[in-house]
């Protein structure tokens, strides 16, 4: 998460100092809880601060869990209170993994009340393991079918890239890698930071490509898990969070890694010196999707900010103040900054089968961190 004076996210919680966004009155300033915590702390925590927060207010909470980040989540939280006045809106920011394996454990006695963020392989299995209720929104046909979870579950709301990041005071654009197999030069051994793939679905989605592409080419998973055997052995650390890879990058623990560019985009506006690199053989597109929560104590305000996220209004907004990439196939490409048309012209998008990835993915990452993980140093 992000500080209110626009710096980067750090692991303390607290109510949110006051912040201006593009469009919201300065005062009009709504304090709201958005911390990162150790899992096994993370439920009693929310209980309370989310129970002394609320008292006396007289709205009602929405509780969102999410792996956005401050800056998509203050922008799009002010302007769902101002479509929705007698809303509060409360959201818990964790990785995608963890927003899983959270839901899971409140399956008989949900918390939150919205999804909202991560690879839409993870909330497959989230509608798998009925953490999802049905509700098509309104925008449902603007989104490709294969964007539309089964049973209307969960419905893709942004595109994510992951791209090859290089620390740019260190490198130039011609001297970072310009591919995959390019991690694998021995001159970028103990030179790459990895964010830990077992708590991010970017980074899972990467690896499942990897695998994926391997048993494409070669009928086995071994290939891609060799790939990854020899990525290990390149990789000084695997690193605990997004926000604290942008900064190793930045100080040169490590030149390289790999991340979401939405991420990047928004570390480079606030100074931080990172370049970027897409793929030539290609990038994982990751399907980010939204959807409300099984018996969610709030169904109908959850129902509303799935409606508000996937408005047109809300899908510019998130565009051009957050860097997301809209799922939504009817806007106009000149409606779109320059920033996305960029982004759109010059990625070439991976074949990946993600309906694999949704169904094999945990068994292959479970197998990467007993037999791969450590094990080629």
């Amino acid at each position: 998460m992000r500080n209110a004076d626009g710096g980067r996210r750090n692991r303390s919680y607290g109510r949110r100092a006051p912040k201006r966004e593009p469009g919201i009155d300065p005062d009009e300033s709504v304090p709201r809880f958005a911390f990162r915590l150790p899992r096994l702390l993370v439920g009693a925590t929310i209980l309370i601060l989310f129970a002394a927060a609320c008292q006396g207010d007289g709205r009602t909470p929405l509780v969102i869990y999410s792996p956005h980040g401050r800056d998509l989540l203050t922008l799009l939280e002010r302007r769902f209170e101002q479509l929705h006045p007698d809303v509060d809106v409360r959201w818990l920011d964790m990785g995608s993994q963890e927003v899983y394996d959270r839901l899971r454990s409140e399956r008989a006695n949900p918390q939150a009340d919205v999804w909202f963020g991560g690879p839409a392989t993870i909330f497959a299995r989230g509608a798998a393991d009925s953490l999802l209720e049905p509700y098509r929104p309104g925008w449902a046909g603007a989104i490709a079918p294969h964007g539309r979870g089964p049973g209307d579950r969960y419905f893709a709301v942004y595109e994510t890239p992951a791209v090859i990041v290089y620390a740019s005071q260190a490198l130039s654009a011609d001297a970072a890698p310009h591919d995959w197999d390019d991690l694998l030069d021995p001159r970028w051994k103990g030179k790459i930071l990895i964010r830990d793939p077992l708590a991010s679905g970017t980074m899972r989605a990467v690896w499942g490509m990897i695998i994926e592409r391997g048993l494409r080419q070669t009928g086995d998973t071994a290939a891609g898990f060799r790939w990854l055997r020899r990525l290990d052995a390149q990789t000084k650390e695997y690193v605990l969070s997004g926000a604290l890879l942008d900064q190793k990058i930045v100080r040169q623990e490590g030149l390289v890694t790999i991340w979401d560019l939405p991420d990047i985009l928004l570390s480079t506006r606030d100074g931080l010196q990172l370049g970027y690199v897409f793929p030539a053989s290609g990038t994982p597109v990751i399907e980010d999707a939204i959807g409300v929560v099984r018996h969610a104590r709030h169904r109908a305000q959850a129902q509303a900010f799935v409606e508000e996220v996937g408005s047109i209004a809300a899908q510019l907004v998130a565009t051009r103040e957050a860097y997301r990439l809209p799922a939504r196939l009817d806007l106009p490409v000149d409606s779109l900054p320059p920033w996305a048309r960029e982004v759109r012209r010059a990625m070439r998008v991976a074949e990946v089968d993600w309906d694999l990835l949704a169904a094999r993915g945990p068994e292959w990452m479970r197998h990467w961190d007993e037999t791969v993980r450590g094990h080629a140093r």
